[in-house]
């Protein structure tokens, strides 16, 4: 009996604690000129309501943990979105009242300023590519092309001559991984899986496997790309991944926008001339992307490029970007194409 009687207190306390807690919300935060989303050169203002009439000390503002500033007692303060990245965006603000604080939040939908640049292509070379390649992962180093293969069974890493489509080396995956995007850096290739959450390290003169790395933060291993110093991963949603090059944890991420909606199903990646470029799975198309808050600054409108390969049962959509470091030139196939496109780039008027 004492202990049902014990128990019953418990909750009797347990319920007017929760209760209590809840009353105590003093504050919410209020945007001027609220509205559904915001770009991300506009200047918000913000106040905090304060109902029950508290005696204010200070105010600090956070977006997304990034300490934004801080006002005395319940003053406007205004917040420039220009160096946010896009997407969701938490706003915070910290009162600190009568010797307590108290934190109120909002959500905020941050798009690009900027309408993207249009761009269309010319196609300057066309070279043999093995039509058995379900291309992931596309990648030169000097004057060689290296790829990564996809499908259970059939996955692999390649060193290939991209002038003549032969494979020099092909290292294949075991069966039970899925192979996905590539990148080189500090002479090692990198490569994804897809559903597995593991990615394997191979020495780049050798091909020989020399690690592996875990990671579990996104969803799934889609494409790779660097700048020299960072890791940038897609995993198949608008997010795009920074691991750190040293252990290769997952450290944040950038979300894929336009001036009016999410870019989702980010596949392939390439680092070119501080933007990276992604295929944007089932569409022939190909974004530019700001890495630093993810707003998509070009388009390139690839149509017509899967027409010109041999067509068959097997055949898939557009997927493989390579930067020889030529200004406005890329390398691009697909999946299963029997050719290799090295095209310039052409900003539509």
């Amino acid at each position: 009996m004492k202990f049902y009687v014990a128990f019953f207190f418990f909750l009797t306390l347990l319920f007017f604690s929760c209760g209590s807690q809840s009353e105590t919300k003093n504050f919410t935060i209020v945007v001027e000129n609220a509205k559904p989303s915001f770009s991300n050169n506009q200047i918000i203002s913000v106040t905090v309501k304060n109902p029950n009439q508290k005696e204010i000390d200070s105010i600090t503002y956070f977006i997304d943990q990034n300490q934004m500033g801080k006002t005395i007692e319940n003053t406007s303060f205004s917040i420039p979105l220009e160096n946010q990245k896009l997407g969701n965006r938490r706003l915070q603000a910290t009162v600190y009242f009568n010797n307590n604080t108290e934190t109120a939040t909002k959500d905020l939908y941050v798009l690009a300023s900027e309408k993207p640049k249009l761009y269309s292509y010319k196609i300057l070379n066309e070279y043999p590519h093995d039509m058995e390649a379900y291309t992931q992962g596309l990648e030169f180093h000097d004057d060689t092309l290296y790829e990564g293969t996809g499908q259970y069974g059939n996955s692999s890493l390649r060193k290939t001559n991209y002038k003549t489509g032969e494979v020099l080396q092909n290292i294949p995956l075991e069966s039970n991984y899925f192979g996905e995007g590539i990148t080189i850096l500090d002479n090692k290739i990198y490569q994804l899986t897809w559903r597995e959450n593991v990615g394997f390290i191979y020495n780049l003169k050798t091909l020989e496997k020399t690690g592996s790395f875990i990671y579990s933060k996104s969803e799934e291993g889609w494409g790779l790309c660097n700048d020299g110093n960072t890791i940038y991963k897609s995993d198949g949603t608008e997010k795009i991944w920074t691991l750190n090059k040293e252990n290769l944890t997952e450290e944040s991420y950038i979300e894929i926008y336009t001036n009016t909606s999410r870019i989702k199903s980010v596949n392939e990646l390439e680092w070119v001339d501080g933007k990276i470029y992604a295929n944007i799975f089932q569409k022939n198309a190909i974004a530019i992307i700001n890495p630093l808050n993810g707003a998509v600054e070009g388009v390139i409108d690839l149509g017509g490029l899967q027409a010109r390969v041999t067509q068959h049962r097997f055949l898939d959509v557009l997927n493989g970007i390579a930067y020889k470091g030529e200004p406005n030139k890329l390398f691009v196939t697909g999946k299963n194409w029997d050719k290799l496109f090295e095209i310039e780039i052409i900003e539509k008027q």
